[in-house]
């Protein structure tokens, strides 16, 4: 008779083992009814969220040699599972018997309705040893399963693995502020910047033909001097390209008057950012200037605009202006005068976009004048 008992069921990083015991009492008279090929069975069990059962082929299933173990995964249904299984013989103190009493079988699948059967260890041995016991084999069974951490609200890689935010735009950051290892030297004004020749490179094509290309031994070892820059709009200009972060002049506060100055300082450094080829800060630079403008700011804005082929910046100037109250306030502002002289095409195209469809020929006119 085959009985069983559970020992014990853990979950340990990745895996789920549950160890069993099972005694066959009166071994004697079950092996001499049973055939080669007959086994005494064991009620199912469960491991790692599946039911197993076990089979003792006592006189042999294959080699007759051997008393053999048979395993199977008890569910139609189930999913093949990745695991491995031990045997043992328990020695009279409850503990495994020496390894050659004992077999495991290495991680392999485990699929449903397939037995997998250990030549468990020689029936001459068995029967010669102490471990048989008052006529009673007892066997200890584990099985490991091995488990995919469960991907749920409950349970998340996260508590296991927090993997922080990048923070690389902090060490490059860090590296300009402290100029250690800077290889050029620029002059802005009254200021002086230190900075590293390979991170400029890297992220502008300009200083890369400049610093790296034929220019290097002419700029080697010297200071090179930034003109039409102020020195405040140079130093955002440096920042942008160590961290990829934006100013804080860009961080424009609407119904602020104060962020006037700070606008002024957005289109400063778009000129620079399109100067240097820096295509995410012109971008970046271009939306915050078409979300604020006024009619204090569009004359001078529209130039901008219009002189540095900032398409969609003009084109939010112009339907700005499209409104007659906003294109009267715009004419009595300071920028008005700079921008009828310097982009005259540009009031055209302002001309032609404000009067009625039906006038075509006037517009045609217009734009050739």
């Amino acid at each position: 008779m085959a009985e069983h008992r559970k020992i014990s069921a853990t979950l340990v990083a990745g895996q789920e083992e549950g160890s069993y015991v099972f005694k066959i009492d009166g071994y004697s008279r079950s092996k001499a009814l049973l055939k080669t090929e007959e086994y005494v069975t064991c009620a199912p069990f469960s491991s790692g969220g599946h039911r197993w059962y076990l089979n003792f082929y006592l006189n042999g299933r294959w080699f007759t040699r051997y008393t053999s173990v048979g395993l199977f995964l008890d569910s139609a249904e189930a999913e093949d599972v990745k695991g491995k299984f031990t045997l043992s013989v328990l020695d009279k103190n409850g503990e495994p018997a020496v390894p050659s009493v004992s077999y495991t079988d290495p991680v392999r699948i485990l699929r449903s309705e397939t037995a997998f059967h250990a030549g468990f260890v020689k029936m001459a041995g068995l029967e010669e040893s102490v471990h048989v016991k008052d006529d009673c084999l007892t066997i200890m069974c584990v099985i490991t399963v091995m488990k995919d951490i469960p991907m749920s609200e409950e349970t998340t890689v996260d508590r296991f693995v927090v993997v922080p935010p990048s923070n690389l735009h902090q060490h490059l950051g860090d590296l300009l502020k402290s100029e250690d290892a800077a290889d050029v030297t620029f002059q802005v004004g009254e200021r002086r910047f230190y900075a590293h020749r390979a991170v400029l490179a890297a992220r502008s094509s300009v200083f890369k033909a400049g610093l790296l290309g034929a220019m290097k031994e002419n700029s080697a070892g010297s200071i090179i001097e930034i003109r039409d820059m102020e020195a405040d709009v140079f130093k955002s200009l440096l920042n942008f390209i160590y961290t990829d972060s934006v100013p804080h002049a860009l961080q424009i506060a609407s119904n602020n008057r104060k962020s006037l100055r700070d606008v002024v300082m957005a289109g400063h450094l778009l000129v620079a950012a399109d100067m240097y080829d820096i295509a995410r800060l012109k971008l970046i630079c271009e939306k915050k200037l078409c979300n604020h403008i006024d009619s204090d700011m569009v004359a001078t804005t529209l130039t901008l605009a219009e002189q540095h082929g900032f398409h969609d910046l003009k084109d939010a100037c112009l339907r700005f202006l499209a409104s007659p109250s906003n294109l009267e306030a715009m004419m009595a502002s300071d920028g008005f005068a700079h921008l009828k002289s310097s982009c005259p095409s540009v009031l055209k195209e302002l001309i032609v976009r404000i009067l009625p469809a039906d006038l075509k020929v006037a517009k045609d006119l217009i734009m050739i004048m």
